[in-house]
């Protein structure tokens, strides 16, 4: 495992993306499985943001606490599906400002092709996280990280749901930089470029298209 990937492996992540994989399950369900997902791996994505001292009074005495200082954070789904990750994380750090980034992927060459930036203008003063659920060849990733950084942004972590060794090196390549967080790293992928085991399209399950 490289230093800069972290593979978080918790119970109930594990458990919620067992969940996710069947194919049985239906779009909501999906959409609040990967909601759910978001929102607990925030926590380990989050975990080192800077805090202060604060004094405040309780109704029986003043103490000491801890509050969030110094650094704003940015939210960047590579559309669409990454978007389906952004009100989990909205949940928890409601004053975050939500960025998108539009690329697919050419079917025939399968390399990512961009269509939609849109970026807070504030952008290489915030943790910027990226959103994607699935890192299959890391082509998406890598140039998204790319704009990224042509825009100012210094300071970049990826989110996703399942990966491949294939992606992460990827974009490791290019970004050596940059921290990536997943729930998995799948077997590999297949003729297509999809990961298996993986999701199958985590937009068209988002969304409820073919």
């Amino acid at each position: 495992m490289k230093e800069n990937v972290t593979l978080i492996k918790h119970p109930l992540i594990q458990h919620k993306l067992t969940m996710l994989r069947d194919k049985n399950t239906s779009s909501k369900d999906f959409r609040e499985l990967v909601n759910e997902l978001s929102m607990l791996m925030a926590f380990e994505v989050t975990r080192n943001l800077p805090v202060e001292d604060v004094e405040i009074e309780t109704p029986i005495c003043k103490t000491v606490g801890k509050c969030l200082s110094g650094l704003d954070v940015a939210i960047v789904p590579i559309m669409r599906a990454g978007m389906g990750m952004v009100e989990g994380m909205l949940s928890l750090i409601p004053n975050a400002k939500v960025g998108h980034i539009g690329l697919y992927r050419n079917e025939e060459t399968i390399e990512p092709i961009e269509y939609y930036c849109k970026l807070p203008s504030d952008i290489s003063k915030r943790l910027v996280i990226v959103t994607d659920p699935m890192l299959a060849t890391g082509g998406s990733l890598r140039d998204a990280i790319t704009m990224l950084k042509n825009r100012g942004a210094v300071n970049i972590k990826a989110m996703i749901l399942v990966a491949t060794e294939t992606g992460i090196n990827e974009v490791l390549k290019y970004h050596p930089d940059i921290e990536i967080y997943t729930i998995s790293i799948d077997e590999g992928l297949n003729e297509k470029s999809y990961i298996v085991p993986g999701l199958g399209d985590a937009g068209d399950r988002l969304f409820g298209t073919k």
